[in-house]
């Protein structure tokens, strides 16, 4: 479906949102013990769902349905988007552990309207 690529892994957005997921897991074990099943659980959600989701839709039959797939992993990094700013303003978050992570969101955030941008492009000059 993607050209040249053998798997999805190779995408630089998923091997970039794979890697802020695991960042966010290492931010998130300093949180308040009440906070476990609470925000934390919720934040360690969205994050996981941002790669899985750009994984699924790798994996599915028709463009369409990748393009789906990714508008879904974007609502989930728009989801954590406003998680860490909650988890900043709690002070669950270090400024400087806050500032990296909203960093590496955002330039995820970037590949991945890219990706679908592209996509987008390719489906309509296919109807065309």
């Amino acid at each position: 479906m993607t050209g040249m690529l053998k798997n999805y892994r190779e995408l630089k957005v998923w091997q970039k949102s794979y890697k802020l997921c695991l960042d966010i897991y290492h931010a998130t074990e300093g949180f308040p013990k009440e906070e476990r099943y609470g925000l934390s659980q919720q934040i360690r959600r969205a994050a996981v769902s941002v790669p899985s989701n750009i994984a699924e839709g790798y994996g599915r039959r028709t463009t369409q349905q990748y393009i789906h797939a990714l508008y879904l992993a974007y609502g989930s990094l728009c989801e954590l988007e406003t998680q860490l700013m909650l988890c900043h303003d709690l002070k669950y978050l270090e400024s400087i552990k806050h500032k990296n992570l909203h960093m590496s969101l955002k330039e995820t955030e970037r590949m991945l309207k890219a990706l679908i941008k592209s996509l987008e492009a390719l489906e309509k000059s296919r109807s065309s």
